[in-house]
Order: structure tokens, then C-alpha cells, then sequence
């Protein structure tokens, strides 16, 4: 299948905006949106767009605080999604979260549904740490729920997505240095109905506050893990703070847990696949 891809320029640009104008075009027929300032991006299927009907829509902003313009542009179908689909089936996970892209259909629902951009390659749910980290979220969510957590290194926000739907408390912050990853997770929790749970920062470990979380998620790589480890130290609630690390190799973990010790953490859990592992440590 061919889709349109409309590029909606706002000026001034804001998130607030952007999701005005999605809002407006959403009933069109379009199936996707991303952000990418100054622009609103929005998807459709060839067969089912209209511009003079978007073009209707967006008269009405004629006037407002903020001004609107479009381009069109043809993705044709093997740019669109052919690698994607060939590479990229839905996740499903413990049998209660289904992870997939917005065009899969008719999937069977489970408990809770992410659903991620599919040009937003920064994390898609398949990769083994990024699955330990959902099984843990599943496993924990009872004493997760109400509780202040960080998703650092969010890339998408599949977890802090997942977080905030098993009723973390809000908002969920999510945290990481690149600027596309931010915006990915922003119109990712769009997507998902929970923008109003997730606060996005752009920035590394010196952005966060002391003693402010419960949960802290790190999905990164040994050395970054190394090396920010103490922040996370200081930016866990008092007592009983807990931090969830992957993104490294089951052989890593010695030297993981030999820094955590240093600075009173104690490991509590952990998981493996196909080399990959997860350690839980808790304050």
C-alpha cells in the first residue's frame, strides 16, 4: 500500500498546537502522526486521502494565534513499509502487552497496547533487554503502581508507556539525549492515549533531581550504565528505591554489580536472554 505523507508547517511552533491540528485532521482518515518542529507529520493510506478536504480543515486555523501550511509527498510502498514489515512483527509480551506498529490489524487484543511509530527506528520493542524490561514492568506492577519512575535512555517511551498504563505514578518522566528520541516519545505517548502521564526531558543523567523517584529504567549500555550509575543513586527516593538495568551482556554483569555495591545497592533480581541480561537493584 502507498501512503500520502502530509508535512504540516506551524509558525510559531508548539507541542500544544501540533496537537490541535492533529486533532482536527485525525477523523480524515490518517492512521499516524509524528513531530518534527516546526512540522506536524501526518500519514495516510494513498486510497483514502483528500487534500481538498484536508485543505478544508486547515482553512479553519485561517486567523488563529499560529499560521498553517502544507506539503504532500508519496511514500510509495516499499520505502514506506516493506523492510519494516519484513523485520518488525508485533511483540507480544507475558501474554498481557502487545507492542506493534500502526499498521498492524485485526492482532489479538491483549491487556495493554503500544503502539509505535513505525518510521521511529529508535526502539521497537523486538530486542531481548527491551522485552526483560516489560517482563519485569509486569511482574512489579503491584508495587508499581502510584510510584514515581524514570525512564532513562527512553528512545521511543515503550517504557515509559508501558509504566504509566500499569499505573505508575504521574507524570512518568522519560529522559534522553537525543532530541529525535524526545519527540518520538512524546508523539508516541500521543499515539497511546497517555501525553497527559508523560513528562519528556532532553538532556543525560545531570538532569535529574535527588531523591526524586521510586523506579528509575535504564536501557542503555554497559559503559553509559558505569558511568551514570551514581546519579541514579542519587536520584532514587531514600529508602527502598529500586533500578531496573539492561542493555548489556550476561558476562557484564560482575563488573555491573561490583559498582552498584560500591554505592549501596543491592541486587535483588535478575534476567537472561540469549546473553543479553537485566539486573534489579534495589537502595
Amino acid at each position: 500500500m502507498d501512503y500520502i505523507s502530509v508535512h504540516i508547517r506551524i509558525e510559531p511552533f508548539s507541542e500544544d498546537w501540533a496537537e490541535i491540528v492533529e486533532a482536527e485532521i485525525a477523523d480524515l482518515g490518517f492512521d499516524s502522526f509524528t513531530v518534527e518542529e516546526p512540522f506536524l507529520n501526518a500519514f495516510i493510506p494513498k486510497d483514502q486521502f483528500s487534500e481538498p478536504n484536508l485543505k478544508t480543515v486547515l482553512s479553519a486555523f485561517d486567523g488563529a494565534e499560529f499560521r498553517v501550511s502544507h506539503t504532500v509527498e508519496l511514500v510509495k510502498e516499499q520505502n514506506w513499509n516493506a523492510a519494516w514489515e519484513s523485520d518488525f512483527e508485533p511483540v507480544v509480551v507475558g501474554g498481557e502487552v502487545t507492542i506493534k506498529a500502526v499498521y498492524h490489524k485485526d492482532l489479538p487484543r491483549t491487556r495493554w497496547n503500544i503502539v509505535i511509530d513505525p518510521q521511529m527506528s529508535f526502539g521497537s520493542g523486538h530486542h531481548q533487554t527491551t522485552t526483560m524490561m516489560v517482563e519485569q514492568l509486569l511482574e512489579e506492577r503491584r508495587a508499581l503502581k502510584g510510584k514515581a519512575l524514570l525512564d532513562m535512555g527512553c528512545g521511543t517511551g515503550i517504557l515509559a508507556i508501558t509504566a504509566a498504563k500499569l499505573g505508575a505514578a504521574v507524570p512518568v518522566h522519560a529522559v534522553d539525549i537525543d532530541p529525535r528520541c524526545c519527540r518520538s516519545t512524546v508523539a508516541n505517548a500521543r499515539r497511546n492515549r497517555v501525553p497527559h502521564k508523560i513528562i519528556t526531558v532532553c538532556g543525560d543523567a545531570s538532569v535529574l533531581i535527588r531523591g526524586q523517584y521510586d523506579y528509575i529504567l535504564a536501557n542503555i549500555n554497559r559503559n553509559i550504565l558505569l558511568a551514570d550509575m551514581a546519579s541514579y543513586v542519587r536520584a532514587l527516593k531514600p529508602q527502598g528505591g529500586r533500578i531496573f538495568l539492561s542493555g548489556f551482556y550476561t558476562a557484564d554483569i560482575p563488573m555491573l554489580l561490583e559498582k552498584a555495591a560500591s554505592l549501596g545497592l543491592a541486587e535483588v533480581a535478575r534476567r537472561s536472554r540469549e546473553d543479553w541480561a537485566l539486573i534489579v537493584l534495589q537502595k
